[in-house]
C-alpha cells in the first residue's frame, strides 16, 4: 500500500471498512457504505493509526460513542451495539494492516 498522502489513506480505509464491516439488524446485513457511515468511521479511526495505538479498548471506544440514529431519528444505539463481534475483530484487523503499512 505504501500510502502517505492522508486523504488516499481515509479513503482507501472507508471503502475497505465499507466492504467489509456491516450492522446486523434483524438478521440483515447494512454494511456502512451503504449506510454511509464508512467515511464517518474512518475519520474517527485514522488518528489511532498516526499515533501507533490501535486496540481494542480505544477502538470499542470510538464505536460506543458514535451513536446511529433510528427511527427516523427517536433513538439512537451506539454503532457497538449493532455490530455483531466478527466485525469488530475484522475491524481491527483493517486497522492493524494500516497502521503497519502507513
Amino acid at each position: 500500500m505504501a500510502k502517505t498522502n492522508t486523504t488516499e489513506i481515509l479513503e482507501s480505509l472507508a471503502s475497505e471498512i465499507g466492504e467489509n464491516i456491516y450492522m446486523d439488524i434483524a438478521k440483515w446485513h447494512l454494511y456502512l457504505s451503504n449506510a454511509k457511515l464508512d467515511h464517518v468511521l474512518a475519520e474517527k479511526l485514522y488518528p489511532l493509526l498516526t499515533s501507533k495505538s490501535v486496540n481494542e479498548q480505544k477502538v470499542i471506544e470510538i464505536l460506543q460513542t458514535t451513536s446511529i440514529k433510528i427511527g427516523g431519528g427517536r433513538k439512537e444505539l451506539p454503532l457497538l451495539d449493532l455490530l455483531p463481534l466478527q466485525c469488530q475483530v475484522t475491524l481491527i484487523d483493517i486497522l492493524e494492516k494500516y497502521q503497519r503499512e502507513i
